[in-house]
């Protein structure tokens, strides 16, 4: 049996799928099995697939029904101990599984390990931000508030814990990946690997970008996590609401969009008016300003300037 059973959920995706195949040959680790769910492609990939000769490779297809679907389907195929997903478009470098496998070994109490993300176009250029993140333990709270993981290329899982917190919920488009890291931190700690091994690439038709969408899955998310939690932990769910606004918030702010950026950020006092004295409400604010004044481009500038910078004090070279 592997190690590790990494699955890769595909659906028309051989513009970017022989590219993340190829990361996860070149890693360190190589007792793995990699399991490719084709989710009802209409491109080339089963010819593709037939011609690869890496036995540790295995293409698996059914019916068209969504990442989730794909993924449950390659977690009840999965013969590994431990779990890793991977989006078709991302890629890993190549200690990532190595590193991950060796947190879990020696932490047999952690259910997930995720890892630090770099950010790249969709020509695999480093677009210069980071997701990192320092949350670990038992944090369930914080992976609500702030969504540290950030990817589901990121975490590598034990396979017990899908035994205990059941599979990804197919009836949430926007928001499986934060709903089952969720459900797992609730059970377990988790750990990260402080490191960017995980390389998430930016499409300009980015399937997150359905805002209604986004904001009515994560509601979801919240209302279930909180049916189930003490009362005395309920105070949390607005604080888990204001983070919702704010991340829509950045993201109108991404586009250039102060108005709809404001916009959110009142919607994130509503729910926790505190969030003001806060330092990532200075930033927002901060950034909103910029827009205002100096337009997408003026921010854009003192932007790249503050990640440079921020990169350096990480001690991460890109």
């Amino acid at each position: 049996m592997p190690k590790v059973s990494v699955v890769i959920p595909a659906y028309n995706a051989m513009a970017f799928l022989p590219e993340t195949l190829e990361s996860v040959l070149q890693q360190t680790f190589t007792d793995f099995e990699v399991l490719i769910v084709n989710d009802g492609s209409s491109d080339n990939i089963i010819e593709w697939a037939s011609a690869i000769t890496d036995p540790r490779v295995k293409l698996i297809s059914q019916a068209n029904q969504r990442v989730s679907s794909a993924r449950n389907t390659g977690i009840t195929n999965a013969q590994g101990e431990y779990i890793a997903f991977l989006d078709a478009d991302d890629l890993w470098e190549p200690t990532k599984l190595e590193k991950q496998v060796r947190c879990l070994d020696e932490k047999p109490e952690v259910g997930l390990v995720y890892t630090w993300t770099l950010l790249v176009d969709k020509e695999n250029n480093p677009t210069g931000r980071i997701f990192a993140s320092h949350i670990e333990g038992n944090v369930w709270n914080k992976l609500l508030e702030d969504d540290p993981i950030s990817s589901g290329s990121s975490p590598m899982v034990r396979r017990s814990c899908f035994d205990t917190v059941g599979l990804f919920d197919r009836n949430l488009a926007y928001a499986p990946d934060l709903d089952m890291w969720v459900r797992i931190a609730f059970r377990y700690p988790i750990a990260v690997v402080k490191e960017p091994l995980l390389r998430y690439r930016q499409l300009p038709n980015s399937f997150s970008r359905n805002r209604e969408g986004m904001i009515k899955d994560l509601r979801q998310v919240v209302e279930k996590t909180f049916a189930s939690v003490p009362l005395e932990q309920l105070y949390l769910r607005n604080r888990c609401y204001a983070s919702i606004f704010f991340g829509l918030a950045w993201l109108a702010v991404d586009e250039g969009d102060y108005k709809k950026a404001i916009h959110f950020r009142q919607q994130a006092l509503l729910h926790y008016p505190q969030i003001r004295y806060t330092e990532k409400y200075l930033r927002l604010s901060l950034a909103i300003a910029m827009i205002r004044w100096f337009g997408s481009n003026g921010y854009d500038g003192a932007r790249s300037l503050t990640r440079i910078l921020r990169r350096r004090l990480l001690g991460v070279s890109v």
